[in-house]
Order: C-alpha cells, then structure tokens, then sequence
C-alpha cells in the first residue's frame, strides 16, 4: 500500500542507504509536486504499476481547508474520463454538477444581456458536456486514492532542494535529508517551477490588467445545471452550477473577471454591497444571491514555455503552460498532458525502455505543445476581443456567437472541443485503461 508519509517516515521496500549515508528512495518516476495535476500523474502511472514517488512541499492537511483554494474547476467530460479510468471520479462524483447548458452572452454593467447568445445544450452531444468540482473536493478525493496504489509513495510536507540530472538517472536531495532517485523527473512544480528554471528553459510569460475574483453563493433558482459565461467590458463573469449545500441551497460559484485597478475594492465589499455588484452584472435570473464561504481574489496571467523538456525531465500542466480563466479550460489542459505522458511513460515500459530516454519525451512534447499552444493563443485572443466596449466590435462579436449558434455542425463541433474529445487523444481521456 502506498503511504502519506510524513518526513520521518517511508517505504522500507524502496529505500536503499548511499555511500553518503543518506537514505535514498528509487523510483522509475519522480513526481515533483502534489496539486491536482501531479497527483492524477502520479496515480495515472501507479495504476499501471509504475514505481512512482511525488513529494509536495504543502501539508496534506491544509490542502483541504476552505482558505487554501476557493476555486471550482469545470471538469471536460474528457478529463472525467480520465478520473473514471484511474479511479478516482467515484470518489467525488457526488460532490460534481453535470454541466447540461453553456449560455455565453454579452452585456454592459446594469443592462439586460444581448438577446444574441450561444447556447450549448448536452443534448445535442448526448452526455454532460463536464462537471464543476470544488478544487477542495477533488484534493479529498486524491488523498482517499494515492493510498490504494502498492508502487506510490507520498512524501509531503517535504521541498525539493535540488535535482542533478544525468544522462542515466535523475536525483533529488530533499529538505528532510533523503533522496530520490529516478529514471524521470515530472515537474508539476506550478507556474514558478523551479526545476524549469534550473533546466534554463524560456518561457513566454504575460499579465493581465484583470484579476479574478472567486466566491461561492446561494442564490434562490435552481441553476438547473447551467453554466453562465457573460462577457462585460472589464471582462467575462461566470457562474458555475454546484451541487446543492446540504441543507437543499442553490449554490454557484463565480470568476469574477475585474480590472486590476477595481478588483481590490471589490474584492473587500461587504456581503450585501458584493450581493449588489453581483445581481448588477449577472441579473435576477437566480432571485437574491448571498455569499457563502471565504471570498479570494486572483491576478491573471498566463506562460508558455519554449520547450517541456529536458535531460530526464519532463514539464506538466502550469509549469509548462498557464491560460486565461476565460474558457475554463486550465486544468483540462493539464490533465491532458498527464494522459498524455502517462501514456508515453507506460508504452515505454512496457517494451523495455528507459522511461526517461529522450526518444519518449520528444514524443510527449510533440503530442501536447501544439494543442496546449493553440489554447493559450486562442483564449489570449477572446479575452481581448470581449474585454472591451467598442461599438462595432461588440455588434460583430453578437452576430459571431448568433451565428454559431444557428450553424448546427459548427456549434457541436465547438462543443465536442470545449468537452475535450477531438483530435488524437490519449488512452485515459478516451476512457481506456492505460
């Protein structure tokens, strides 16, 4: 069984001592951080009986307290795939809203919303086009799973100080004292990634004037399943249908897209001044709204990086790529690249190879940096186009949306693109075992 273990603590079966005398773990893959993204990698390649150890410098315990992530992520039904296969959907499916209807909309501050709109209805794709998940729940769902694997070994709260890799193995010197050593190293070190730093690898890095601003409300309609992207001059608002509270409460989450300048005031508004600001931008469609849970304010940006890999090194989700909140689309990305690499890794092994030669990551860096890279040119560009108030721009984009949304094969086609089931996909989003 694998173990949460603390710094002390770990895998007798895997630990060898080194002429320094410290203790070294051996793994094929080392994962280098725990979030969303290197947990499903790292439970992705134990299912396939990789020999697999991530260490995460955050505390398993504060991961899952309410201050640590307010967000909720829209999972595609690709990604949901992916989760079902690995095991991990039914350990937070009761906790997940299908997403039945997408609306997308333009407007202004305190008017009624064009009656030119894209609506997407599941209906015409024949399953939920995604789920929306609290980041706090899948993180509960991944702690119930990374124990159930036989070759996973967690090691948190514990840092990476450094890796030295070469050409035959990679090794990482931990805060605790121990190392690691592995044929590859998956970095899931977030968009400051240190290891892409220390491998010298450029990246394309830009801000936003905007911030997201993220809360839960209580609203008293039923959201009825509905996903609600309105576009505003200061950029878009979301509201993301959750599953109902305990209690039977209607419950949404919002990305409040703000500019920066106006985002910190805001973002300290009491309740009902918020409530206000709220009901301004989306309406009354769901009645009184109120605020539930602690409220966060987020400032945007996004990266590419010029390359995902290195010398036994291979970047996943934010440490290669970060997008705009816009189209929802971030963390499918990333669970993407994990099925991707995961794959990869697997083939490798299973024919004998080094999972770290060189010839195997080419070929992840080839599936994912094109797919990820028209994703971040695409969502840079619609924040550009919608986040703004001139005339004629905003009259060609209503007739754009109307437009899709008339063309029937055009608008399934952008459905089945938003739910991450087109182009060459790996084993796991398809839903197959690796």
């Amino acid at each position: 069984m694998a173990q949460h273990t603390s710094p002390s603590q770990t895998r007798p079966a895997t630990a060898r001592p080194d002429p320094t005398g410290s203790e070294t773990l051996h793994a094929e893959v080392l994962v280098v951080g725990g979030g969303l993204v290197g947990a499903t990698l790292a439970s992705a390649l134990a299912s396939a009986g990789i020999e697999t150890v991530v260490v995460d410098r955050e505390n398993p315990e504060d991961v899952l307290k309410m201050t640590f992530d307010g967000r909720a992520s829209a999972i595609a039904a690709g990604s949901r795939h992916m989760m079902e296969a690995i095991g991990l959907w039914d350990l937070v499916s009761d906790q997940a809203q299908p997403i039945l209807d997408i609306m997308v909309t333009d407007g202004r501050i305190g008017r009624r919303k064009s009656p030119l709109h894209l609506h997407y209805d599941h209906r015409e794709v024949g399953e939920a086009m995604g789920h929306i998940v609290e980041n706090r729940v899948l993180r509960q769902g991944q702690q119930k799973l990374l124990p159930s694997f036989e070759r996973l070994t967690v090691l948190a709260p514990v840092g990476v100080e450094r890796v030295v890799r070469t050409t035959g193995h990679a090794t990482a010197s931990l805060t605790d004292g121990r190392k690691v050593r592995a044929r590859l190293v998956a970095g899931c070190d977030g968009r400051g990634s240190p290891l892409r730093t220390s491998a010298e690898i450029r990246t394309a890095h830009w801000t936003y004037d905007q911030a997201g601003i993220v809360a839960t409300l209580q609203h008293d309609a039923d959201h009825q399943g509905t996903a609600h992207e309105h576009f505003l001059p200061s950029g878009p608002f979301a509201m993301l249908p959750m599953v109902d509270g305990p209690g039977g409460q209607h419950r949404s989450s919002i990305v409040w897209t703000e500019r920066k300048r106006l985002a910190e005031h805001f973002h300290g508004l009491d309740q009902d001044a918020f409530a206000r600001e709220v009901l301004r931008r989306f309406g009354p469609d769901y009645g009184d709204v109120r605020e539930i849970g602690p409220r966060f304010n987020y400032p945007l940006s996004g990266l590419h990086a010029e390359r995902y890999i290195d010398t036994r090194l291979a970047l996943v989700g934010d440490s290669a790529h970060a997008i705009h909140p816009i189209a929802g689309q971030g963390l499918n990305l990333g669970l993407r690249d994990v099925a991707a690499l995961a794959e990869c890794i697997v083939d490798a092994r299973r024919l004998g190879l080094d999972v770290g030669n060189p010839d195997v990551l080419r070929r992840y860096q080839r599936w994912r940096r094109p797919d990820n890279l028209i994703l971040v040119a695409a969502t840079h560009t619609l924040d550009h186009l919608f986040s703004n108030d001139f005339g004629p721009l905003r009259l060609a984009r209503d007739l754009g949306l109307a437009g899709v949304n008339r063309i029937g094969p055009m608008k399934k086609l952008f459905m089945q693109h938003a739910m991450g089931t087109l182009g060459d996909l790996p084993r796991l989003i398809r839903g197959e075992q690796l």
